[in-house]
């Protein structure tokens, strides 16, 4: 076996997995990329590598930059293997195994803030991209307003040279970026946020104006800010994924990434400080990215927060079980055809019909042993982002709401922290005491959850939604999810 520690590693391996075939002392940070999580590695990373390996411009390698105290795991894991890491993609069919290079220096700033800030501000850095997940950009899904409130975005604003949070350490790089006369980057977000270049945009103008005036007009007139839309999924990495990778590929490695052949990068062609031919690598450069994350949110992300919270009731722990259930492929199918399609614009290129199956499939995913509890996570977030715009879209055109509302109430029911056999749930959502205490109450009360729930905003207060929501809550406590499901399959 082969450890990634060692510095002769490219050369030493001659197992299966490719090894970068460049010459990584040659390749000079020209991203850096803060929030470097296993979606990050396991998707532009080695969009990077890839690139690479083909001779490309060296000048376009990542400088990793962790924002958070919990990312010295990170840290611990990159910097003794130089930067490498495994990847190891898998379907039924295909594997594929590489070692990536792509990432040349990593900083964390809780250990050094300003090597941190100086990464962004160097000449060489023309990109900065972030993963920091959908509630890292301080944004309230129902009012649009900026959180200046948070604890650690109020510290930022107050103390410019010690940042906390990411805007903080953008806004103290572009400053000095001003300052020395050093052009603007990119500035590109990589989560699953409509729009979210223009609400990354927003944000970080927000946080600049309340910190520095000055700074967010320079920031207005000088930074693009490119939508985006990603696609892979790359579960949390098991002590069995690091001894598969010992096992098959005869690598020491203490965090490879382990996730689905499947990728797919949409980026809005507007870089005017540069960027990486990434088209050459499969990468699609457009005009316009809408239609594109339309059909990735409300197709893919929706119908992962279906199979979430109805899946875990029904006492599934893994994606690939619950979406391979036959009621659940068939609840999925229902979804997609009767309230996400109908809610989507033209995609390029693309037929729907045949992404939904292609979705349904990719979950079924056997080699991918993707937790529910994941999807759950900080669900509040999710159901704002990827489920209520549907559930407002298709309650506006009259549409059908009968999928998405019986998945509202099974996340009532599982925010009230007991599975259907009475067992604990460990539930993490930063609103846990307001929508436990909700969810506690509706189970007699199914208003008790809707009435001034901030989540839920307006839905609240539609008449509609409430009178579906009200059966369908008494359906799952009554019957369990499993019943509700045949009964909402059953009617036409």
């Amino acid at each position: 076996m082969t450890a990634l520690s060692d510095p002769t590693f490219d050369s030493a391996y001659s197992g299966p997995a490719h090894v970068p075939g460049y010459d990584r002392s040659a390749v000079r940070p020209g991203v850096a990329h803060l929030g470097v999580g296993a979606f990050h590695r396991g998707h532009q990373a080695y969009f990077a590598d890839k690139l690479l390996e083909l001779g490309e411009d060296p000048s376009w390698g990542i400088a990793g930059i962790g924002v958070k105290p919990v990312d010295a795991a990170v840290r611990d894991a990159l910097v003794p293997q130089h930067g490498r890491y495994t990847v190891l993609f898998k379907d039924s069919t295909t594997r594929e195994a590489r070692v990536i290079g792509s990432i040349v220096d990593y900083k964390l700033a809780p250990d050094d803030v300003e090597a941190a800030v100086e990464t962004i501000a160097d000449p060489g850095i023309r990109i900065v991209e972030l993963t920091v997940t959908e509630g890292g950009y301080y944004n309230d899904p129902h009012t649009g307003q900026f959180m200046a409130d948070e604890p650690d975005v109020a510290h930022d604003l107050a103390n410019p040279q010690a940042p906390r949070t990411h805007f903080g350490l953008i806004a103290e790089a572009l400053r000095r970026r001003r300052d020395r006369g050093i052009p603007a980057p990119t500035l590109l977000t990589c989560d699953n946020i409509q729009g979210n270049g223009h609400v990354f945009r927003t944000a970080m103008l927000d946080f600049a104006r309340l910190q520095d005036p000055d700074l967010a007009t320079w920031i207005a007139e000088n930074v693009a800010f490119p939508n985006t839309m990603v696609d892979r999924i790359t579960p949390r990495t098991t002590d069995a994924d690091r001894a598969e990778v010992a096992r098959d590929l005869g690598i020491e490695d203490a965090w490879p990434i382990v996730g689905e052949t499947f990728a797919q990068w949409v980026v809005e062609d507007h870089f005017p400080a540069g960027r990486p031919a990434w088209e050459k690598v499969g990468v699609q450069m457009v005009d316009d990215v809408f239609p594109y994350e339309l059909l990735k949110l409300r197709i893919l992300n929706a119908t992962h927060q279906l199979l979430a919270y109805l899946g875990f009731l029904a006492g599934y722990t893994y994606v690939d079980e619950a979406a391979s259930d036959p009621a659940f492929v068939a609840l999925q199918r229902r979804y997609m055809t009767r309230e996400g399609f109908p809610t989507l614009r033209p995609v390029p290129g693309t037929d729907v019909a045949a992404y939904g199956e292609q979705i349904i499939e990719r979950f079924s995913n056997t080699q991918i042993k993707d937790t529910l509890a994941r999807l759950c996570t900080e669900s509040s977030t999710y159901i704002s982002t990827f489920v209520l715009p549907v559930l407002r879209d298709n309650l506006a055109a009259g549409g059908d709401i009968e999928v998405l509302t019986l998945v509202v109430a099974a996340w009532a029911r599982y925010l009230e922290g007991t599975d259907e056999h009475g067992a604990p749930v460990e539930i993490v959502e930063r609103r846990w005491d307001d929508l436990h205490a909700r969810a506690l109450a509706h189970r007699d009360d199914p208003g008790a959850f809707l009435a001034g729930n901030t989540v839920l905003g307006d839905l609240a207060r539609d008449e509609r939604f409430a009178t579906a929501f009200a059966a369908a809550s008494q359906a799952v406590h009554a019957r369990g999810v499993r019943s509700a499901i045949a009964d909402l399959l059953a009617t036409h």
